[in-house]
């Protein structure tokens, strides 16, 4: 099985099944990605197509700098903040017009503050957004979040605690 550099030279010297091949083995990753930041199946679908075209048109240039999964890593949290500042308001005004849980169904309970959070995260600043993001849904170090966002270890944890206090300030759990 080749490496990914070794898919992402194929593609460059015009082999295109490399890339389908980089496309099976991150699809998942990319999707369940934006799944859990849209809880929107089409909303993911289309944002991780979105990615792939991305991936497509810049992987003929990309120079080897850093390892792959960061440069998808980037492209991920490039469009997720693309598609919170797209759709901004209309985040704001769904929280609006969200019916209120009921007590009894645990399920549902969750899911509403599930889409709560999200929009919460959706109105942090860029940075704090893009640390949260990473580290809530993919679970990564604040290193690896440092070396994807190009900042500081120490950055990444900064810019984390600064947007855990806004969205608790956000959800009304903190003045």
């Amino acid at each position: 099985m080749k490496k990914d550099q070794e898919l992402i030279q194929d593609f460059q010297n015009g082999n295109e099944e490399a890339f389908n091949e980089l496309v099976r083995r991150y699809l998942d990753l990319v999707h369940g990605f934006f799944q859990k930041l849209t809880n929107d199946e089409m909303e993911a679908e289309d944002l991780a197509q979105t990615v792939f075209i991305k991936l497509f048109k810049s992987l003929k240039k990309f120079r080897f700098e850093s390892e792959f999964n960061t440069y998808l890593y980037r492209v991920n949290a490039n469009t997720a903040n693309t598609y919170f500042k797209r759709n901004k308001w209309r985040n704001i005004l769904h929280l609006d017009q969200m019916v209120e849980p009921s007590f009894d169904d645990n399920q549902q309970d969750r899911e509403w503050k599930k889409e709560e959070l999200w929009s919460a995260i959706s109105r942090l600043p860029k940075k704090q957004r893009s640390v949260v993001m990473m580290r809530i849904s993919e679970m990564l170090p604040f290193k690896d979040i440092g070396n994807i966002l190009d900042m500081s270890e120490g950055t990444a944890k900064v810019n984390f605690h600064h947007g855990i206090k806004r969205i608790k300030v956000l959800l009304g759990i903190i003045e």
